[in-house]
């Protein structure tokens, strides 16, 4: 293999040969040989991911099959992360039909799901799945996958039919983005677990930057930039700030941030598909969440911290018990399931948050390093 490659604005280091490529689609294909062994499969390849594996796939299968293709895309906007429509749909029947879908990588499922979901209305006979590379860290879904490449974790990767903003499939082999020393902590707890002053203390450890959605709010709102022009309108129509935006305006900041060793998220996410959103921006430059710390401290310790926080703020949500239990309510339905996210991706460390600032900062330190 290369030794480096340079696509767009990125460097990619050599991570699987074709070598190694090709032996493993030998063994995928044998098993899918043996196991459809007289009957006459149909595979369908996803495009245009799949179209490498697909091909070398197809040549070593020595039994009767026919093909098909199907193109889906994930699109984002005033819509949640992760939903996908059909931009190609397949010209063959498959009631009754042995059907076995190819694809280049399965990282969350959240498309495999769907196009799951839609083949199987048309009343096929069988459904699996074959695929090149596997992310089990990444993946949120109970669909069993029954052909595997290699599994891998939640590295970026291009080559194979892989691509880097839409360069990059047709090399050979596959790589993976040039390793760079970026710490991303989501500093995560329900209100009054302390996250603004541990915050300030993991700053200065760490080297990190303070990303926070309010804050970012307000500058492009103040400034009148196109981005706070855009959340303003939303806004005076009652509406939402939709989750694209919010992400372009984190994108923006991330792009601006400079001789920093990462970021602290402060705000966002608040949902999984938030996360799902996050996850994807930061992998296009090469970078991902290193952990979740979440600060875990009882909900009666919580409103006592918050009442005597409002004696002094003159805060009203900081005033009132019951605004304060309702907060927390909104907060244990809406955002606490990220903790599970996280944790399906081994990146969530619950944090004992009683104790004084230095004990807990301790404790947080330890988990982050």
């Amino acid at each position: 293999m290369e030794k480096e490659i340079t696509l767009g604005d990125k460097t990619f280091t050599p991570f699987i040969s074709k070598e190694k490529i090709d032996k493993q689609i030998s063994r995928v294909a044998s098993e899918i040989n043996r196991d459809y062994q007289g009957k006459k499969p149909l595979l369908v390849g996803i495009l245009n991911g799949s179209i490498l594996f697909f091909s070398d796939l197809l040549k070593k299968i020595d039994i009767e099959c026919e093909v098909a293709f199907l193109r889906v895309s994930s699109y984002k906007g005033t819509e949640t992360s992760g939903n996908v429509k059909k931009v190609l749909g397949l010209d063959k029947e498959i009631e009754n039909s042995d059907v076995i879908i190819v694809e280049d990588i399965v990282d969350t499922g959240i498309t495999l799901e769907n196009i799951l979901e839609d083949l199987s209305s048309n009343n096929p006979k069988s459904l699996k799945v074959a695929t090149l590379l596997f992310k089990p860290k990444a993946y949120t879904k109970n669909y069993p996958i029954d052909y595997v490449g290699f599994e891998v974790g939640n590295e970026f990767l291009v080559g194979f039919g892989l691509d880097y903003n839409e360069i990059g499939r047709n090399l050979d082999e596959l790589y993976i983005i040039k390793e760079q020393t970026m710490l991303n902590i989501i500093l995560f707890g329900p209100p009054g677990a302390g996250k603004g002053t541990q915050s300030e203390l993991i700053q200065e450890k760490f080297n990190l930057t303070h990303l926070s959605t309010g804050d970012m709010f307000r500058f492009h709102m103040k400034n009148d930039t196109e981005l706070g022009k855009k959340a303003k309108e939303y806004m005076e129509a009652g509406n939402l700030v939709p989750d694209q935006l919010v992400i372009d305006m984190i994108d923006n900041k991330l792009s601006e941030s400079h001789d920093t060793g990462g970021f602290i998220f402060d705000g966002f996410p608040r949902t999984p598909d938030q996360a799902t959103a996050l996850d994807e921006l930061l992998a296009k430059k090469g970078w991902e969440i290193a952990k979740m710390v979440s600060l875990e401290v009882e909900e009666d310790e919580l409103v006592k911290r918050l009442l005597l926080r409002g004696k002094d703020s003159g805060r009203k949500d900081d005033s009132d018990e019951s605004i304060i239990r309702n907060r927390m309510a909104v907060y244990n339905k809406e955002t606490a399931p990220l903790k599970d996210f996280y944790a399906n991706q081994g990146k969530h460390i619950g944090v004992d948050g009683i104790g004084s600032i230095e004990e807990i900062n301790g404790r947080i330190n330890e988990a982050i390093s």
